[in-house]
């Protein structure tokens, strides 16, 4: 369980969710975790957890979609613990579910400058001290969404669609020198989030609560939701040396979505 011995990791959405499983997965690999977002109390319980597992951990306030904030969350790390050898591009936002044409463009444009600006933005604040070390990871967070088209929620589809893109493209610019780059989509994740996803669509729809979600649960081989310890297992393996010669790639965890 010392995959991560030395290691110094940047996950930004730390504070709850997946980042958060993310988080504490690498903590407990033995690395130094930098969470980054935009609320602080999240960020604070977090931290609490790793310090109290005996990991060394900071929080970092940031909005993603800020060129300066991610400046700044990088080299506070790197002030902080001497390096970043892992990014971890998780923070996102739901975004509206409703037809394009009842959407606005900021609702559009607030999707789009978080879950895709910030992952460029954060990734170009991360390599240039990993192009130093000669070593890197960056793990995208995108989603089943970014798989195929996904009615009602166009925004968000679209910018998990271009993380993959974006993998694809840092994979081949920075392979060369020593910096990998991978991308994870999970499916349906068991957790709040979900839950809200859910009933969003069944008042857009105009459908009972239950039958929406058991359109998402009947997508899965497995039938049943994947879990967040699941997404942060997969999301070590992608940054240990297990998986020293996988860059450009994307792995699905979703229980084996059909729909993918």
């Amino acid at each position: 369980m010392n995959e991560l011995v030395k290691k110094v990791a940047l996950i930004t959405g730390g504070g709850y969710g997946i980042g958060k499983k993310i988080a504490l997965r690498y903590a407990e690999a033995g690395a130094k975790v930098a969470i980054a977002a935009r609320s602080v109390e999240p960020m604070r319980e977090t931290c609490a957890e790793l310090e109290k597992a005996g990991a060394e951990a900071i929080w970092l306030q940031a909005d993603v979609s800020k060129e300066a904030d991610c400046a700044r969350m990088v080299e506070e790390t790197v002030r902080r613990f001497g390096r970043i050898d892992i990014l971890v591009n998780n923070a996102g936002v739901a975004g509206p579910t409703k037809r394009i044409t009842d959407m606005t463009l900021a609702e559009w444009q607030e999707v789009l400058d978080i879950d895709l600006t910030g992952a460029w933005l954060a990734s170009r604040a991360a390599i240039p001290p990993m192009d130093r070390q000669r070593s890197g990871n960056i793990l995208m967070i995108s989603s089943g969404a970014g798989r195929r088209g996904y009615p009602l929620r166009s925004p968000y589809a679209a910018s998990k669609w271009a993380m993959i893109g974006l993998t694809q493209t840092l994979a081949g610019e920075w392979g060369a020198r020593g910096i990998r780059v991978n991308c994870i989509c999970p499916g349906a994740i068991e957790g709040d989030r979900i839950e809200r996803v859910i009933r969003a669509r069944a008042e857009s729809l105009g459908q009972p609560y239950e039958q929406v979600k058991q359109a998402f649960v009947s997508q899965a081989a497995l039938g049943r939701m994947a879990t967040e310890d699941e997404v942060a297992r997969v999301a070590l393996f992608l940054v240990s040396q297990a998986s020293s010669g996988i860059t450009g790639q994307t792995i699905n965890v979703d229980c084996g979505s059909i729909m993918n």
